[in-house]
């Protein structure tokens, strides 16, 4: 891990999130949904084993990070929210929910990594994948989301393909892919807001 996340600034992402669920969220079954992420170790896990965000409270970050950049995504190209087609809501749903398939996805382990300064050995915690529900990575955060919520097509849509060409093994290729930003506008929005999260965000 190259980055890590204080007790507070893990503390503080997960008060952020509630208030914006609790803010913005009326969808029936949302309280149901709240609680399980609560419960849940969304909040303290990482975000990958070891590529973006791989330390504790990760996950919780990057989902904040996706949720600021498609607000950001959205206003560049109409203006303002208001002046899009979509709602607040439905920006905090994709963006926040978008990869609650890695909730209970990780387990830590440690190794003994050399310090370059010192020279001496010293023991790292690092994260393995333990999947305890095998289905495709975007697949199944939305089959989870629906467990608690319903969702628009939009926004069906738009979780599905937010991984774009990594995503093959669902989206059908790249041809169902384009086809998808394309005719779902907000799919499209939350896989670049995702990218520049990652790739610019979280370097």
């Amino acid at each position: 891990m190259n980055y890590e996340l204080t007790t507070n600034e893990i503390q503080n992402n997960k008060e952020t999130i509630l208030e914006l669920i609790d803010t913005h969220i009326t969808r029936p079954g949302i309280d149901k949904l709240k609680e399980w992420l609560i419960n849940s170790d969304f909040f303290s896990a990482p975000a990958s084993t070891r590529y973006h965000l791989s330390c504790a409270g990760g996950l919780a970050l990057h989902s904040l990070n996706v949720y600021h950049r498609l607000l950001k995504e959205i206003t560049a190209e109409y203006g303002t929210l208001e002046s899009s087609p979509y709602s607040i809501e439905n920006v905090a749903i994709t963006a926040l929910f978008h990869d609650v398939c890695k909730v209970d996805f990780y387990e830590t382990y440690t190794r003994n990594v050399k310090n370059d300064s010192t020279g001496k050995w010293e023991k790292q915690l690092c994260y393995n994948i333990n999947d305890q529900l095998p289905i495709e990575h975007s697949a199944k955060s939305q089959y989870i989301i629906r467990s608690f919520i319903s969702l628009t097509r939009d926004e069906s849509v738009a979780i599905l393909s937010h991984m774009g060409a990594f995503d093959k093994a669902v989206l059908g290729g790249s041809f169902t892919i384009s086809e998808a930003f394309r005719k779902f506008e907000l799919a499209l929005l939350l896989h670049v807001a995702d990218l520049k999260a990652t790739s610019i965000d979280e370097k």
